[in-house]
């Protein structure tokens, strides 16, 4: 069982990419090589998704984009909403009988050289792609979409 709270299944998927579309991909560390953008889950069914945004980028990135920061009106919502299976390997996270997840899909532009700084707890590695080798690198389908 995981310690603490389970995850609700509504969550978001920021991709973080500067004006010449270059994507930050991060790797999981619980996942040996799966590459993605930043992702999390909801804290409270009344948190507005786009704080949920600002946080998992702060806390995934280091990079700073709520209120205050200089990149809070980069932050934008892609009208994107994906539902998908929650992979048997983490549905643990979860209230028992969750299976299905709902993503709100953003994206974070950044100027390029933006200094990055991982939570060591959930991402090994990151590294800047160009779009299209970002997309194929990702593991997930909605990621690589996105």
């Amino acid at each position: 069982m995981r310690p603490g709270p389970l995850k609700l299944p509504v969550s978001v998927l920021v991709v973080i990419h500067t004006p010449a579309l270059e994507v930050l991909m991060i790797r999981r560390a619980d996942a040996g090589e799966h590459w993605q953008s930043v992702t999390g889950s909801r804290d409270a069914t009344d948190t507005d998704l786009r704080h949920t945004a600002w946080r998992e980028v702060g806390e995934e990135t280091g990079i700073g984009c709520g209120p205050g920061t200089p990149l809070h009106g980069a932050l934008r919502e892609w009208g994107i909403t994906n539902t998908y299976e929650i992979w048997p390997q983490w549905r643990h996270r979860y209230a028992p009988g969750v299976t299905r997840n709902t993503e709100r899909v953003f994206g974070l532009c950044v100027p390029e050289g933006t200094p990055v700084t991982l939570s060591p707890r959930e991402h090994t590695a990151w590294r800047w792609l160009p779009w299209r080798e970002a997309a194929d690198a990702c593991f997930s389908p909605s990621n690589a979409e996105a």
